[in-house]
Parts: structure tokens; C-alpha cells; sequence
């Protein structure tokens, strides 16, 4: 893997090896990012769309209501109150 750096001075473009350091301080913030982001959050990202649901309520159809209610409890257990 490469990255690129600019001077700023001259606009020279020079493609530089990225360390395997640089990747486990870039892959350890943005674990820090991610635990750091609220459930409620993570949760609304995942929830499916409520039009789903609507959906299934409109057209009587008892099973995608269900599928719908199953896979907002997925995201509740994948997501716990903290």
C-alpha cells in the first residue's frame, strides 16, 4: 500500500510505502472512533427502513411485518444499551 504526499510549496506529487505501524495506528484509531460512537447511533444506522414495515401493515402480510421486527432485534443485540 501507497500513499501520496504533496509539497505544498511545489505541488510535487511523490508516492511513499505506508508502514505496517502507520496501518495498525490508523486501524487502532479508527477502532477508537467506532467504540466511541453512541449505541443509539450505531442502532439508527442499522435499523431497516420503517417503510417496510408500513409496507407490510398495508398489505396485511404478517411475515414481512415479522421480518421486519426480527431484524430490528438483531440490531438491538448486535448494539446493547451501554
Amino acid at each position: 500500500m501507497n500513499k501520496i504526499e504533496i509539497n505544498v510549496l511545489t505541488g510535487e506529487q511523490t508516492t511513499v510505502p505506508v508502514t505496517d505501524d502507520e496501518i495498525a495506528q490508523l486501524q487502532e484509531a479508527e477502532a477508537t472512533r467506532i467504540a466511541s460512537i453512541p449505541y443509539t447511533e450505531k442502532r439508527a444506522a442499522e435499523y431497516p427502513d420503517f417503510k417496510l414495515y408500513l409496507d407490510g401493515i398495508v398489505k396485511n402480510d404478517s411475515a414481512q411485518v415479522q421480518s421486519y421486527i426480527d431484524a430490528c432485534l438483531a440490531v438491538k443485540a448486535k448494539y446493547p444499551k451501554s
